[in-house]
């Protein structure tokens, strides 16, 4: 039995008992500070089961993808040497919202595993908590488990919580027995640590609330919440040991073989490397598809280090250049079948990687230099050993593991500093848990959670009208619920229904005011902290606000058309940049703003002036067609089959808006013009870079593009009259004028090159004898390069000391020049130092010549003075 079909088959199981399937969600979870990544199927409905929000349904099953590489479950070492540990995985689960409990929950999973997909109970062994005589009697009694494959095992292994505080309760575990060929003993056991019996299936039973005294309450509801590895079951099905082993991972560590030209099961150390790839493979493919990018930091960053252990290893294997983005392809067919957004992000996911690749060998031609370096170095002293500092930068910030450092220094008799690598490692894992701070996202307050559970989500009226009327159902103080707002205070006010727009998908929050019977509340911004809850932030201008008020919500109209303009424009900027640039181009962010727009979106390079003259003119074209703007709502998958462009990360429901803009059609849920002819015009402002295959379009539309226009008419006409000719030859006349400034910068150059070379002659004729040799000690003005000026004036001594100084933009600087066959008694840094510290300054350097400075131009005089003492105590005529 396959993967794919496994999956299909626990889907349907759990349909036909009564659940709704519900899709994965993204591997970025929205809304929770305490996650980096989706690491387990509860973590979608975490708010079901806190009880802070409510679904249609009381039952559910799902296959959810997730990341477990950063933050508080990072196996990401072990990867690849282990036969279950991944980076990314599936995790099928049933889940029960005070609906059945432990009776059905477990004859729902055993029927499962032994009728639906055959395994012999034999083969079977269950976990339950020690103190769960419940769960115990249904196994033992009702299911009729033998028990020699039965064990209570305690709280460590077998009763689970959502933290320290909250929904907790007992768990009850299903393992597979391997047989006795496998080294390993039953749970519970001393020998449970071998590989013989492995979990498979983990039943949790929500049925208490842990107070902060650690005291446990029965929940009201007490729920079901179960994960089942589809790797570890693909795994048993197949009947083999390792995960690595199953289909899905044949077909893309084979596809790695072919890429790589390494063959899979003759070598140990270049297995792990495949798997290494093929497991990597999937997590940067799928975190790419849910709209992570690579980065220095957050989420970003732990998709960077990835796919840099991946690109490590493909060099392990002789891989030279960028070779993991021609791997996406066989992912996408080994997985794009249940999982569409694989499909639909292909092409830029093989882009970001691609341009991931290349840089990261670039780096990597760096690190092999400093590898060579340090083994010169080792090489040079007795231990030849190269420090654990070193094999830590050379692993930190250049990707080379140990095993490729000593894969490359193979013979020479160095060693490396394996412990002092461990230290640094160690250290390096204890400031990452100390700087870990979950998603970064913050938490919506409590008091909104009640609001939204007692009083439904809010409606939103901005698609038809600016000003409506709406009941106010709740108001936030500094985080916590009130009654009322009196004027002059801060708070967020909540309506049943409102036009104002919260801000989503990149537009900006409405503002205006709500005027009750006893007040005006002005709102300075909208949020949407729910994802169907819309928070009005503001003040009281006047009077009070109180909740069951009913208010004139009025949004400030000039500003929503000055959005809705921007926002129909960064649709037909994406369209154009697909048509102009390719189809790999995928939106990475935006911002519509009323002054302006900003839009991310990936792409390898920066464009050219062609390219952005093309958009915009593409942009501006449809506008003066001034089509009509229509919206249309239809199921996911119809807006797809049409084409709609979707954000990939985003998390859609079965219903969707999608916005059909002239060329442009996308899912969308802001709010735009009535037709394109009312954008009026549009004007790309600047390109840049924002990251690694990442570009970003800054642009104006509508009066805002006008403005702009115009700002550069009038500098235009400023700068035509001071060249003094008509605003269309001033281009041509700035060249000129440049051409002549560039000419004439030359000759004063030469001028006072001339000037200063002459002023040096008179200076070096001037030198005074001690000792018998020629000295010279000097102020000069007007140098360029106080160094050159020393060498020339040393030039024409032939053998003796310089030692100029210069006063220049409120410092001092004083260079000494010694010739080579008198540093034997004289030293330029000995100079310099006594010149500096009789200005409060700092100097130094080498025998032959050293530079100085200080903040006090005005003891330069001085300083000269003790520098000539200094020359001629050495030269013995103190």
């Amino acid at each position: 039995m396959n993967t794919a079909e496994i999956r299909t088959r626990f889907l349907d199981y759990f349909a036909r008992a009564g659940h709704t399937i519900v899709p994965s969600s993204p591997l970025v979870p929205h809304g929770d500070p305490t996650l980096l990544f989706t690491n387990a199927g509860m973590v979608q409905f975490k708010n079901v089961f806190l009880g802070k929000e409510t679904r249609p349904y009381s039952r559910a099953a799902s296959c959810q993808k997730c990341v477990r590489a950063g933050g508080k479950h990072n196996d990401l070492e072990q990867v690849g040497r282990t036969a279950r540990h991944h980076t990314f995985f599936e995790m099928l689960g049933n889940f029960s919202f005070g609906d059945y409990f432990k009776d059905e929950a477990i004859r729902l999973a055993w029927r499962f595993v032994t009728e639906e997909l055959g395994i012999p109970p034999a083969r079977l062994f269950i976990t339950v908590y020690e103190k769960d005589d419940e769960a115990a009697r249904i196994w033992l009694e009702e299911i009729g488990i033998d028990p020699k494959r039965f064990a209570r095992i305690g709280e460590e292994d077998n009763f689970w919580s959502m933290g320290d505080t909250g929904p907790c309760g007992p768990c009850t575990e299903i393992f597979y027995d391997h047989g006795p060929e496998v080294p390993g003993g039953p749970p519970g056991t001393p020998e449970a640590d071998g590989d013989r019996f492995v979990e498979i299936w983990n039943l949790v039973f929500m049925q208490y609330d842990r107070d902060a005294e650690g005291r446990l309450h029965p929940l009201p509801k007490p729920s079901v919440d179960t994960g089942m590895g589809l790797e570890r079951i693909a795994a048993v099905m197949q009947g083999v040991h390792s995960n690595y082993d199953i289909d899905l991972f044949r077909h893309l560590i084979a596809a790695a073989s072919d890429v790589l030209g390494a063959r899979y099961g003759e070598d140990a150390e270049k297995d792990t490397s495949l798997r290494v790839i093929a497991d990597h493979l999937r997590a940067v493919g799928f975190l790419i598809a849910d709209g992570v990018l690579p980065s220095n930091e957050g989420r970003g960053f732990v998709l960077r280090r990835i796919l840099r252990r991946a690109v490590r290893h493909g060099r392990l294997l002789g891989a030279r250049g960028p070779f993991l983005w021609r791997l996406v392809a066989a992912l996408v067919d080994e997985m794009g079948g249940h999982y569409r957004e694989l499909v639909e992000a292909q092409a830029n996911i093989e882009e970001i990687v691609r341009v991931e690749e290349e840089r990261f060998f670039r780096t990597l031609d760096r690190g092999l230099k400093l590898v060579e370096k340090a083994a010169r170095a080792a090489e040079a002293t007795r231990a030849r050993t190269i420090p654990g500092a070193t094999l830590f930068e050379l692993y930190d910030t250049y990707g080379f593991p140990l095993d490729l450092v000593a894969d490359i220094l193979r013979g020479r008799n160095i060693r490396l500093d394996e412990e002092g690598f461990a230290a640094c490692m160690a250290e390096q894992r204890a400031r990452a848990r100390a700087a870990w701070k979950g998603s970064g996202e913050e938490a919506p307050p409590e008091a909104l959670l009640a609001i939204r559970e007692e009083r439904g989500p809010s409606e939103f009226l901005g698609y038809q009208t600016l000003s409506a009327e709406g009941a106010v159902v709740g108001i936030l103080k500094e985080g916590s619920s009130a009654e009322a707002l009196n004027e002059g205070e801060e708070g967020w006010v909540v309506l049943n229904q409102t036009p104002f727009y919260g801000e989503a998908g990149g537009q900006v929050g409405d503002t205006g005011v709500l005027k009750g019977p006893k007040g005006v509340f002005v709102v300075e911004d909208t949020q949407r902290p729910l994802a169907d809850l819309i928070v009005h932030k503001g003040r009281m201008q006047q009077g009070t606000l109180a909740v069951g008020e009913v208010v004139q919500a009025e949004v400030d109209k000039a500003r929503r058309e000055a959005i809705r303009r921007h926002h129909t424009a960064t649709h037909l900027l994406h369209a154009a940049l697909r048509e102009v640039l390719g189809a790999h181009v995928r939106q990475a962010g935006s911002l519509v703003a009323p002054e302006r727009l900003r839009f991310d979106f990936t792409h390898p390079k920066a464009l050219t002036e062609e390219e952005l003259a093309r958009i915009e003119r593409r942009v501006n074209a449809e506008i003066r067609k001034n089509l009509p703007v229509r919206t249309h709502i239809m199921s996911l998958e119809e807006a797809k089959a049409k084409g709609a462009m979707a954000l990939f990360g985003e998390k859609y429901e079965d219903e969707v808006r999608v916005v059909e803009a002239g060329f442009s059609l996308e899912l969308c849920g802001g709010t735009h013009v009535d037709r394109t002819g009312d954008i009026a015009v549009f004007r790309i402002l600047r390109e840049e870079a924002v990251g690694a295959g990442v570009r970003r379009i800054e642009a104006v539309a509508g009066e805002a593009a006008y403005e702009s226009f115009a700002a550069d008419a009038r500098l235009l006409a400023q700068t035509a009259r001071a060249l003094r000719t008509k605003p269309e030859e001033a281009p041509q006349a700035a060249e000129a004028l440049a051409a002549r400034v560039r000419e004439l910068e030359r000759a004063l150059a030469q001028a006072k090159a001339k000037l200063a070379a002459s002023a040096l002659r008179e200076l070096a004729a001037g030198a005074e004898r001690i000792a018998g040799v020629p000295v010279l000690v000097a102020k000069v003005e007007d140098v360029h390069d106080l160094r050159d000026a020393a060498d020339k004036a040393l030039a024409q001594l032939g053998e003796g000391v310089v030692v100029l100084g210069l006063a220049r933009d409120g410092k001092a600087q004083v260079v000494a020049k010694v010739a080579r066959a008198l540093t034997a008694r004289v030293q330029a840094g000995a100079i310099v130092r006594t010149a500096a510290e009789a200005m409060g300054g700092r100097g130094g350097g080498k025998p032959e010549m050293a530079m100085g400075g200080a903040p006090q131009p005005e003891k330069l005089d001085a300083a000269l003075a003790a520098a000539r003492r200094a020359i001629a105590e050495a030269l013995g005529a103190a």
